[in-house]
């Protein structure tokens, strides 16, 4: 350990592990960002344990690689607990975490905490072990309530967000410095809900693994979309189902792309591997507002893609569409991007102002469902456009949003924070500075 740190990396909910289950409930994105972020700090010269709940008679450790492990440890009994309630178990997790390093008298050099349930816990450790706390909201509070469908006592019944957002300003206070994944999450810290000091919040955006999304030849991806068992030109949407993923918006914007384009599906790889009661009533809500609009035999549900399929099923759709009402970021869209798939982003997000219009991907208010479909129609019965967003698309994401590039970043965020070391910053510099470099040569 000499000469090296090691990082405390929380994130509390879901199913965190070293082959994640995403499609599990509260287990997406941010799972995502948290092991490739700590596998690409790995290698860096960092050591970093990544520490989660433990639950479902999970282990208490897990490798990833000879410098990064997942431990789990315990709170609120055995079984799931949503990431909206778990805040009320924090407390005992973060006992269990003192013990750990005290007993085990493991040392750290610094917090980087995920979401406002491991932000409470981070804040709570830093404080006791006097370690700086980073902390990567993610989604914000305040965004989110104000930019869901519903009852407002609805709302406040499933997402706490009362608790949440008075725990969130307490935590955007506290900690050292605030991660923000895009300008406009920044901006929403810096207004007057929050007031967070400028100087406090960094910018750095996830990103995506270079080795595994990367595009091919379009005889190949014709190839693949026999080999899947689609036809014509497809539109392809995956998540999890959730009503702020816009997969209803989605539907309704197709009757403008059918009216173009003849042969067009919508593939929506929404299914979850156990699916929840309610998520099962919100796909068959979808399915009927499909047939209503008479467009059933043109949308096809299917169950959640694995993670190893999941680069060939960008590479066989025609177009990719992130059409969420709200977005915090939308890595979905830079692995499409990336695998030269031509993409449609929400401007209810953080990524559309990434992008440049018509070059690199489209962007559309998934709110007017005509607007969007007509969006999407236009990328595919012109091939010059379609053409365009996949070779400046997947430039783009490899020059912007590469895992080792978003590490060098948080690298730099740290330095500035006076925390990383002489030997990790060289090292870091020097190898992550040459692939950085390669990439911003191959986009020019």
């Amino acid at each position: 350990m000499a000469g090296k740190q090691r990082i405390m990396m929380i994130s509390t909910h879901g199913y965190v592990g070293a082959t994640p289950q995403l499609g599990l409930p509260d287990t997406g994105g941010q799972v995502v960002y948290v092991l490739e972020l700590s596998r690409c700090l790995g290698r860096l010269g960092y050591h970093v344990d990544i520490l989660t709940r433990q639950f479902e008679g999970q282990p208490a450790e897990e490798r990833l690689s000879n410098r990064v492990r997942v431990l789990r440890f315990p709170c609120g009994g055995d079984k799931f607990i949503p990431k909206e309630t778990l805040c009320e178990h924090i407390p005992e997790w973060v006992s269990h975490v003192m013990s750990f390093v005290r007993d085990g008298d493991v040392g750290y050099s610094y917090i980087n905490s995920h979401y406002w349930d491991a932000g409470l816990a981070g804040q709570s450790l830093s404080e006791q072990l006097d370690i700086p706390h980073v902390h990567t909201p993610h989604s914000i509070g305040t965004w989110k309530r104000d930019n869901m469908d519903g009852q407002a006592a609805d709302l406040e019944r499933k997402y706490n967000f009362k608790q949440r957002i008075r725990e969130e300003k307490n935590i955007y206070e506290a900690c050292n410095t605030l991660l923000a994944t895009t300008p406009q999450q920044r901006d929403i810290l810096r207004g007057a809900e929050y007031d967070v000091p400028n100087e406090k919040i960094a910018v750095v955006p996830p990103g995506y693994d270079d080795a595994r999304f990367f595009p091919i030849s379009q005889a190949s991806r014709e190839a693949l979309k026999m080999e899947f068992g689609l036809k014509g030109r497809v539109v392809l949407a995956l998540g999890r189902m959730a009503h702020n993923k816009g997969y209803d918006l989605l539907i309704q914007a197709m009757p403008h792309v059918l009216k173009r384009v003849s042969d067009a599906t919508l593939l929506l790889a929404i299914g979850s591997t156990q699916p929840t009661a309610r998520e099962k009533e919100q796909i068959a809500e979808l399915k009927a507002l499909a047939v209503a609009l008479g467009i059933g035999e043109q949308v096809i549900f299917a169950d959640h893609i694995s993670d190893a399929e999941l680069p060939d099923y960008y590479r066989a759709a025609d177009i990719f569409a992130l059409s969420s009402r709200y977005e915090p970021f939308g890595m979905t869209a830079i692995e499409a991007m990336a695998c030269g798939t031509p993409t449609i982003v929400t401007t209810e997000g953080g990524l559309w102002e990434e992008i440049v219009w018509g070059l690199e991907a489209v962007y559309e208010n998934p709110f007017d469902t005509e607007a969007y479909g007509h969006a999407m129609a236009a990328v595919l019965t012109h091939d010059r456009v379609s053409q365009q967003l996949s070779k400046f698309g997947s430039q783009k994401s490899r020059a912007r949003f590469t895992w080792m590039g978003i590490a060098q970043q948080f690298i730099i965020m740290l330095e500035g924070m006076g925390v990383a070391t002489n030997e990790t910053s060289a090292m870091s510099g020097m190898e992550a500075g040459l692939k950085w470099n390669e990439a911003l040569l191959s986009a020019t």
